[in-house]
């Protein structure tokens, strides 16, 4: 089944002028133009991701350059982290509204001390959540939309271990704004899941990395492919600052680490996990060189389609199994 002639609406569609509520999340390292071009030509909402960028100057030509490569709407994302030495956040923040953007996509922080200028530029602001209380404090501070982590999301699912079954269906009884879900969705069966669970969009990173467009080195797509839902690893729990990899010589290394008589220090783990040895993972397609990011849904992840193949596929797909559901009913 495809796509062809279909078009989705929900009020995510509507506030972002796309045809299908399927938002690419701001991927580190491969959140590049030529990615978000490529899921916002297939019909989606694709992001350049501010920080892959090394400076605000080089963000603004990238978002320069995936105007070249598409007329339809794109967003940036800007995650804002506490760091000892954090980036020019402010400068950051500056030239993506001077480069003219509509979507601006916010993690980490609260947005409360950030969302002004934004809101000032008329921008459509979404801020990634993983707890409904969080999702409560950003709604008031004024964002237009949330996405909800749930806990098989790749990167950071937060502390509280809530997946999206019911951490989806919670914010949005709680929440006005409309709600995007987020962690692991990568098929038409969990958009379809994630709409009856009264979400109006989906948001994937892991599922887009496994594309014929993404910026990674093939052989980090095919151990994508290859991967099941037993092959992510949780780092940094003892940390208290949970990721979700996937399992590599690297991430098992940390995880013995963690988990040793005595715990560990960052220090002592930061010259595996550094965030320039995993974009040199993606690059080389050397798996065990460094930190890839991953969620559980690598074990829904059989190909590697084009983004426009997957979108339709999805909505397709979509559309059938809300139609086989229906039937049950008598």
């Amino acid at each position: 089944m495809n796509a062809k002639g279909l078009a989705m609406k929900t009020r995510i569609t509507e506030l972002l002028n796309i045809k299908y509520p399927i938002i690419q999340g701001g991927m580190m390292w491969v959140g590049t133009a030529d990615m978000a071009a490529a899921v916002s030509n297939a019909g989606g909402l694709g992001m350049v991701t501010a920080l892959t960028m090394p400076t605000p100057e080089a963000l603004s030509k990238e978002i320069a350059r995936c105007r070249e490569m598409t007329d339809k709407p794109f967003g940036v994302n800007l995650t804002i982290y506490p760091t000892i030495n954090p980036p020019p956040y402010d400068e950051y923040m500056d030239a993506i509204i001077e480069s003219g953007v509509k979507v601006l996509e916010t993690a980490g922080n609260s947005p409360k001390d950030f969302i002004a200028k934004p809101k000032a530029a008329n921008m459509i602001t979404i801020h990634k959540c993983v707890s409904v209380r969080h999702a409560l404090s950003a709604q008031r501070h004024g964002v237009d939309v949330i996405s909800i982590d749930g806990f098989e999301c790749a990167g950071h699912p937060g502390e509280e271990d809530i997946g999206g079954l019911v951490l989806i269906p919670a914010a949005v009884k709680q929440l006005s704004v409309p709600v995007i879900a987020s962690g692991g969705i990568g098929d038409g069966q969990g958009l379809a899941a994630a709409l009856v669970l009264g979400a109006e969009g989906v948001n994937m990173g892991t599922r887009f990395c496994a594309t014929a467009e993404a910026p990674i080195h093939d052989d980090i797509k095919q151990a994508l492919v290859n991967a099941t839902e037993h092959d992510t690893r949780l780092i940094f729990r003892t940390l208290n600052n949970t990721a979700r990899v996937l399992k590599n010589d690297i991430s098992d290394k940390v995880v013995a680490m963690e988990h040793r008589e005595g715990g560990v220090d960052f220090a002592e783990i930061r010259p595996l996990v550094a965030g320039k040895r995993g974009q040199a993972a993606l690059a080389s397609g050397h798996i065990n060189d460094g930190i890839v990011t991953a969620g559980q849904v690598v074990g829904l992840i059989d190909d590697i389609p084009t983004c426009a193949e997957l979108l339709d596929r999805m909505v397709a797909d979509c559309k059938e199994r809300l139609s086989i559901a229906s039937s049950w009913m008598q």
